[in-house]
């Protein structure tokens, strides 16, 4: 039962350190959570720092991401703990307690936490994504609808037998792409109102 308790907790601190404001910082002495959107993530570190401190934030939110469901998919335990260290690491991305819990979006950190679950659809919706990124040049637009179909490609995948897992991941990859469009709130808002920065766009 302790399992339950001590490796969430441990991938939520994992989740928790802020990639994009120490590298931002480091490079170019940029505090992202005061310039351009003020967000922590990629895209607003690439915005505002630059192209290496945007690739370097991507990666390592991946990685955070990845990490821990990965590690704790290979110990062999009940499924649901795998499931929740990946929700402790995706919500440490978006109200992490070294920055008084006010993160990001969670977009770079739940594709590490599905990575090592189920690789295909993680391929599907990256598909999707770089489609609609592509076309309309809008992230965040290409972030949410790729989100509000992850757990559809998941069922697809379940139905078709190229996964085996419970109902309960379901469950877990809607909620994590739910917590993904509240938090684009603010972009649905500029998308509405055509405000929202085009990607490349200062």
């Amino acid at each position: 039962m302790l399992a339950y308790f001590i490796y969430p907790l441990v991938s939520y601190l994992i989740g928790s350190i802020p990639n994009g404001v120490i590298i931002a910082k480091l490079f170019f002495k940029i505090d992202p959570t005061k310039s351009g959107s003020g967000n922590i993530g990629a895209t607003n570190v690439y915005r505002t720092a630059g192209k290496i401190p945007g690739i370097l934030t991507l990666i390592l939110d991946i990685l955070k991401g990845f990490l821990p469901v990965f590690y704790v998919q290979n110990l062999n335990l009940d499924f649901n703990i795998t499931l929740l260290a990946g929700l402790a690491a995706f919500l440490g991305h978006l109200y992490p307690v070294f920055l008084k819990f006010k993160g990001g979006k969670g977009v770079a950190t739940a594709i590490g936490v599905f990575l090592p679950l189920v690789p295909l659809a993680v391929l599907i919706a990256a598909v999707i994504f770089l489609t609609i990124a592509y076309i309309w040049r809008y992230i965040s637009l290409a972030s949410m609808i790729s989100a509000f179909l992850l757990p559809a490609i998941i069922k697809i995948l379940v139905i078709f037998k190229i996964y085996s897992y419970p109902e309960s991941i379901l469950f877990f990859s809607s909620t994590i792409s739910l917590l993904i469009i509240y938090k684009h709130k603010e972009n649905i808002k500029r998308l509405i109102e055509r405000r929202e920065f085009k990607f490349g766009q200062k």
